[in-house]
């Protein structure tokens, strides 16, 4: 299962009519050069959302311990296609089969 889905480029006609779409919104018209000239930072522009600090301090105490281990392909693919959370599955897995 690939992580992620392969892309799709828009033909020519799919992205003109996108572009016709974005050129009619009025509520969201499209930024210009001197848009992006007159750009202010935030915290000028909006000074009061711009002054929360938003930033996670350090995990206080860590559960789990990283490691790096090397694994067969096909073990990861299958692993991996039971979806989201594989790895807490295979920790799952290892304390199984060491008794724990």
């Amino acid at each position: 299962m690939p992580r992620k889905p392969e892309f799709i480029m828009p033909t020519d006609e799919e992205d003109a009519r996108i572009n016709r779409g974005i050129a009619s919104d009025l509520d969201s018209p499209e930024l210009t050069a001197a848009d992006f000239r007159n750009a202010q930072p935030a915290r000028s522009a909006v000074p009061e959302l711009a002054s929360v600090s938003r930033v996670r301090g350090p995990q206080k105490a860590p559960t789990k311990q990283l490691v790096s281990m090397r694994l067969d392909p096909d073990l990861v693919e299958r692993l991996k296609a039971d979806g989201p959370g594989w790895q807490r599955r295979a920790n799952d897995m290892l304390r199984q089969a060491v008794g724990l």
